[in-house]
């Protein structure tokens, strides 16, 4: 049906553009004539049509200017038309060139050809710009009707199209105002929407034209401005807020009012904006098969939305989890249609299957995100971390290998440095086992440490939200708990970086910000969902579990630091090569103890292989 309407509405405006090019060599004749066109002009007034509908229907649609939506028609398609014009004027006056001998294409005024394409953009370019102008000049007259009058906060090109989409539909807002700190923009216009004053000054902005919703249109700005915009927008009373994410949670960068969303506590850690090189990530993914493990997770869904973006010729996910691999490929067939996309049901312990599937596809970038991360249920089952976290990266690192894969990235945890967990001492020897792998053949390995990925699934967000939805109590272990937080988005987006930059047996290091207390993130959303902490909401301490920190660090003092990448976000962890006989030694003997479910054995090994490694609840 949608694709039916759209060819009816380009059949409409081609019909449109034939009178228009009829019209256009008419009147151009007209007003050279000053009224009075002589009658031996009137066949040379047909033919020109005949020609200039001849050239300039093929040109407008290879310019696609009968592929655009009425609602969003912008400058673009004011460019593309002038050039299809420009074009179709430049065929015609050579068509006219190599037609001069004959009669009906001689003898009448070459100026009327000018006028004619003055009037063919003119009248083109309204004909197409008429809704927009409608919607923009009417958007006063339906302001009655129940539309929550609203401030968007940032007046930038995120802004400008916010409103533009606004505007382009009849919805729940109606723009009174743009709030912006750039002074030289105060009073301007822009579509009719006037640009009050700076950020400080919004709860009086408020006031002085009852706006009710707030909208805060600064994706590329850090959390810091937008915590700012909220307090403020708090302290004015407003109680309706919404937010356009960050430009890395975009699918293909559009901002339309289908981006806006709730304020979530992500929003307001005050983190900085990560700038990227995507001319380097595109560089090492366009083109190319990757493939992902742990796809149906959220590091391993969120690389396969970010990878999807940059053109891969092929996108393997590979994970256990059924229905979540289901789901994340059917999301990325909807938004990328024409990408290759192979989701496979497999476990990466399976050496004999992942053997097959690098076999058959061969892929070239390995994003290794497969993994147990669960502290407590790893601490009471360090077997299983051994098998799946430890041999699992290795069955897949040995596949790329064999089979020449050019790159493996293996995500880490930063529960990686000083280990007090099972969970983290596997992720530990997993880093070494790259390393090892590295050594090897042509397949260069490199691991990503990063801390905790905001509201990814079973941490600390989606548990405060569940337990805020019941009235509380919010449990947090202790009062001085720490963590490093990052937006998936972002963390992918680095860890692809740091893949591209990658020279083989690295361990890269983001730089994840300042610690962020958890006792502060409950709070802050306690009182996102319209409560105050303490009082409506209380907040009880838990205690901390086993294999837990207070802080967890990014890097050991015995690693000896880090040094710079260039790029300010990602370091690369100083790290001491483990002897290839004694890797070999650790991990034959990892094997046989997770086999026996030898508890105080596997302990007692990852102690061997890490001098770190410090657990209260697994002493040897």
């Amino acid at each position: 049906m949608r694709q039916f309407a759209g060819r009816h509405k380009a059949v409409i405006f081609m019909v449109l553009d034939v009178f228009i090019f009829f019209a256009s060599v008419y009147l151009a004749f007209f007003i050279r004539f000053e009224g009075a066109i002589p009658k031996r002009y009137f066949e040379s007034i047909v033919m020109l049509s005949v020609i200039n509908i001849l050239i300039c229907l093929p040109i407008f649609y290879w310019q696609k200017l009968y592929s655009f939506t009425w609602a969003y028609v912008s400058v673009q398609e004011l460019v593309q038309l002038l050039r299809a014009t420009v074009y179709s004027l430049l065929l015609v006056l050579g068509a006219l060139f190599l037609l001069r001998d004959y009669r009906l294409f001689s003898g009448f005024p070459r100026s009327t050809i000018f006028i004619a394409y003055f009037f063919i953009f003119l009248f083109c370019g309204g004909a197409r710009f008429s809704k927009r102008a409608y919607l923009s000049f009417s958007r006063r007259n339906y302001a009655m009707g129940g539309m929550s009058r609203t401030l968007i906060v940032g007046a930038g090109d995120a802004g400008e199209q916010l409103l533009r989409s606004i505007l382009a539909k009849k919805g729940a807002y109606l723009p009174v105002g743009f709030v912006d700190d750039n002074l030289t923009k105060l009073g301007n216009l822009i579509h009719g929407v006037k640009v009050f004053g700076p950020v400080e000054n919004l709860p009086e902005i408020v006031k002085a034209q009852g706006a009710e919703s707030i909208i805060i249109a600064l994706p590329s700005a850090g959390s810091k401005s937008i915590k700012r915009a909220v307090e403020l927008s708090r302290k004015a009373g407003v109680k309706n807020l919404k937010v356009l994410p960050s430009i890395t949670e975009l699918i293909d960068g559009q901002i339309t009012i289908a981006s806006v969303r709730e304020v979530e506590v992500e929003d307001l850690l005050e983190r900085e904006p990560v700038e990227l090189d995507t001319i380097s990530i595109e560089a090492f993914v366009k083109g190319k098969k990757i493939l992902i493990t742990g796809g149906a997770g959220s590091i391993g869904s969120e690389l396969c939305r970010q990878v999807a973006k940059f053109s891969p010729s092929l996108l393997l996910i590979i994970d256990q989890d059924e229905t979540g691999i289901f789901n994340i490929a059917k999301e990325l067939k909807k938004n990328f249609p024409d990408l290759d996309i192979k989701a496979l049901v497999a476990d990466i312990t399976d050496k004999d299957k992942i053997g097959k599937i690098f076999s058959q596809f061969k892929p070239a970038i390995v994003f290794h995100a497969a993994a147990y991360k669960h502290v407590p249920l790893m601490e009471e089952q360090p077997d299983e971390a051994v098998k799946n976290n430890i041999f699992g990266t290795k069955a897949v690192g040995d596949a790329a290998v064999e089979y020449k894969a050019e790159k493996f990235i293996m995500i880490s945890t930063d529960k990686a440095v000083n280990p007090t967990s099972a969970m983290g001492a596997s992720k530990r020897i997993c880093e070494m086992v790259c390393q090892d792998l590295n050594r090897k053949d042509f397949t260069k390995f490199v691991s990503v440490r990063f801390g905790n990925v905001l509201n990814s699934r079973g941490s600390v967000i989606p548990i405060f939200r569940e337990q805020i939805k019941l009235g509380g109590p919010v449990e947090v272990t202790h009062k001085d708990m720490q963590r490093y937080f990052m937006l998936t988005s972002e963390a992918c987006l680095l860890v692809m970086q740091a893949g591209a930059m990658g020279e083989g047996g690295e361990v890269f290091v983001l730089d994840m910000g300042k610690p962020v207390k958890i006792l502060d993130l409950a709070r802050e959303m306690i009182r996102l969902s319209g409560f105050e902490p303490d009082k409506q909401i209380p907040i009880v301490y838990i205690g901390m579990r086993p294999g837990e920190k207070i802080i967890e660090e990014t890097l050991t003092k015995a690693e000896e630091g880090t040094r710079a990448t260039k790029n300010q976000k990602i370091f690369v962890a100083k790290l001491a090569l483990a002897d290839e006989k004694k890797m070999a030694e650790i991990l034959a003997d990892l094997e046989i103890a997770a086999k026996d479910r030898d508890f105080e054995k596997i302990a007692v090994i990852f102690k061997l292989a890490i001098p770190s490694y410090n657990s209260s609840s697994l002493k040897p």
